[in-house]
């Protein structure tokens, strides 16, 4: 879940004020450039959730699996919620149009 990235739990203001030795402030994910093209992803994912009624962590792990490089996805939960979540990915899956939704914004964002 790229540490709550893809989750949609890390926002830029809580991640600008994470502390000075918070591990992540050295993290590529949660740098510029990679941080606003991360958090346009998670917008992509958010408005999947918001139309189809799914959780976030659901579309993050269906998108994940969906790459047919990806054999198997270990994904970690602080809760029976974020449990509950990943564990229908694999039950669900994304749309062609759904995967095109996310992707194409990852092909305009490299491209730029």
């Amino acid at each position: 879940m790229a540490s709550g990235l893809l989750t949609g739990a890390r926002t830029r203001e809580p991640i600008a004020n994470l502390p000075k030795d918070d591990w992540r402030k050295g993290r590529p994910d949660f740098s510029e450039p990679n941080l606003s093209c991360n958090l346009a992803l998670v917008e992509r994912v958010k408005e999947i959730v918001r139309c189809r009624g799914r959780f976030a962590g659901e579309v993050a792990v269906a998108w994940t699996q969906h790459d047919p490089a990806v054999t198997a996805t270990i994904v970690g939960a602080r809760n029976a919620h974020q449990a509950e979540g990943a564990m229908r990915a694999g039950e669900r899956y994304l749309t062609e149009e759904e995967i095109h939704e996310i992707e194409a914004g990852l092909v305009a964002e490299t491209a730029a």
